[in-house]
């Protein structure tokens, strides 16, 4: 099975008091390793958007009312999520936005099921710490010089690199061309060694050999 990683950005901090996502963000990939699929969509969200909001993210009632409202772009989401675990960190704030969203239009919501919080993972393992994503990123040297803004594309990709430590998974990397490229190693199965028996005269001869070096070196 596909993971995704997912993250929004919205205009405040409740579905429920009348705040919309403005910007939804996928990263596909198999066995952690990306896959090249990504969805990323900013959204007219149809109202204002608080200064709090907007010192966060940084995007505008202005510039958002020339993108497309989240019924436009519902369809093409739910495909590219379909039948994928999907990693959220702090799923309950992204999944309660994205499934407000989809029931305002009537289309089928996001299954619990398929979900894996990154956040309870973390809390798990550094109870009584910070494990926002800026503190683990910063636990893990992940690179956060990028992040001059919440951006939830960004914040797919840190989050990956910030799971993979998580889970205490390693991923080989190599720099080419000061291009960042990750691979994965393969163990070829056909690899073996042939274990070569020795005669006694080759014993015989070997600790004759030892004898004269012992001899010319400590005598």
């Amino acid at each position: 099975m596909s993971e995704i990683f997912l993250d929004t950005e919205t205009t405040g901090l409740s579905f429920k008091e009348g705040h919309r996502v403005v910007e939804i963000a996928c990263i596909e990939t198999r066995d952690l390793i990306p896959t090249g699929k990504v969805f990323h969509k900013l959204i007219n969200p149809m109202r204002d958007v608080p200064n709090e909001a907007f010192k966060i993210h940084g995007f505008s009632k202005d510039f958002l009312s020339t993108k497309d409202t989240f019924d436009k772009v519902a369809d093409e989401f739910l495909q590219f999520i379909e039948g994928k675990k999907i990693i959220i960190h702090n799923a309950s704030f992204d999944i309660s936005f994205l499934n407000g969203e989809l029931n305002l239009i009537k289309k089928p919501m996001i299954k619990n099921d398929l979900i894996i919080d990154s956040l309870s993972i973390a809390r798990n393992k550094f109870p009584g710490t910070s494990n926002s994503l800026d503190a683990l990123c910063k636990k893990y040297n992940v690179d956060l010089s990028r992040r001059t803004k919440h951006n939830a594309l960004l914040d797919c990709e840190l989050l990956r690199e910030v799971y993979i430590n998580l889970l205490d998974a390693k991923e080989p990397k190599f720099n080419l061309s000061s291009k960042s490229v990750e691979q994965t190693l393969t163990v070829d199965n056909n690899y073996y060694k042939k274990i070569q028996n020795v005669s006694e005269n080759e014993i015989k001869l070997h600790k004759e050999f030892l004898k004269k070096e012992l001899k010319k070196n400590f005598y």
